[in-house]
């Protein structure tokens, strides 16, 4: 799961999120996090799965990602594991995102989280929610695509 050329190691992803919304633009941002949290990603202890992000008073935060606490670590020590985390985005960023948040009614959602550099990154993407039958019309064309790869495999 890791991508050593690029000089970054996917530690969480988040695929139920391409096939829930549509995506339409992504941004790399930094996360604000403990220390225990940190060994705790780096070890794969993330998920992704029901987080998402806000905008309040003109910072970003990240919600509802569980990061579960380290093991070695002592109770006093440790972090809540859902708490709510600030998220590192330049200020041109965050206006045009409250633009399109607001009033295009579009939600962020966390897609990938990954190690790049010593510096745990997240991917997080403005989405659209698709309607259901926008996603028999996902599944059909994948069964396709499976069903031509299958015959061309056989040839």
């Amino acid at each position: 799961m890791s991508d050593s050329s690029d000089g970054f190691k996917v530690v969480a992803d988040n695929r139920q999120a391409r096939f829930q919304y549509e995506v339409l633009e992504t941004y790399e941002v930094g996360v604000e996090l403990k220390g225990t949290e940190v060994k705790s990603i780096r070890q794969g202890k993330v998920n992704l799965r029901d987080g998402y992000a806000l905008i309040r008073n003109g910072e970003a935060w990240l919600l509802n990602v569980h990061i579960s606490p380290h093991s070695t670590a002592s109770q006093y020590f440790n972090h809540d594991p859902r708490r709510t985390r600030k998220l590192l985005l330049h200020s041109e960023e965050i206006r045009k995102l409250i633009g399109k948040t607001e009033q295009q009614g579009l939600t962020l959602v966390p897609l990938k989280m990954y190690l790049k550099r010593g510096w745990i990154k997240l991917t997080i993407a403005l989405v659209r929610g698709k309607k259901l039958h926008d996603k028999r019309e996902d599944l059909k064309r994948k069964q396709e695509t499976r069903e031509i790869q299958r015959v061309m495999k056989n040839r």
